[in-house]
């Protein structure tokens, strides 16, 4: 199987083989790890590009296709004034993300939400 195709639970199930194995993972590996986990929301919610700063997100999806466009609309009206949708297509989410571990952890969440509403169309 190649890397591109492991999700987020079998990314999980690696890194604590590899803590059973080796021990406690240094910080750089469990950075690595939380990335590999991003990089495969990504692929599962079709975002090309994710670009995370101290004052939230912008996603750029693949082609600009999102496969449940009536969930993606809703997510971002549920936002409020917190979610937008840019001319070029880019969706913006507004958040107070000082720390990089706060980024991270937020990036992570909103792509969480983003497979789980791209999931709902895959399963109608």
């Amino acid at each position: 199987m190649c890397s591109s195709d492991l999700n987020e639970d079998e990314i999980g199930a690696f890194g604590a083989e590899m803590v059973d194995r080796f021990g406690p993972m240094p910080a750089d590996v469990k950075l690595l790890m939380k990335t590999m986990v991003l990089k495969a929301l990504c692929r599962h919610a079709n975002v090309e590009k994710v670009d995370a700063g101290p004052k939230g997100a912008v996603l750029a999806f693949r082609d600009n296709a999102f496969a449940n466009p009536d969930g993606l609309i809703a997510f971002i009206r549920e936002q409020g004034p917190a979610a937008r949708v840019r001319p070029d297509m880019k969706v913006v989410l507004f958040d107070d993300w000082e720390e990089p571990e706060d980024r991270l952890d937020g990036t992570t969440r909103i792509l969480r939400r983003m497979a789980a509403i791209a999931d709902r169309a895959k399963a109608a």
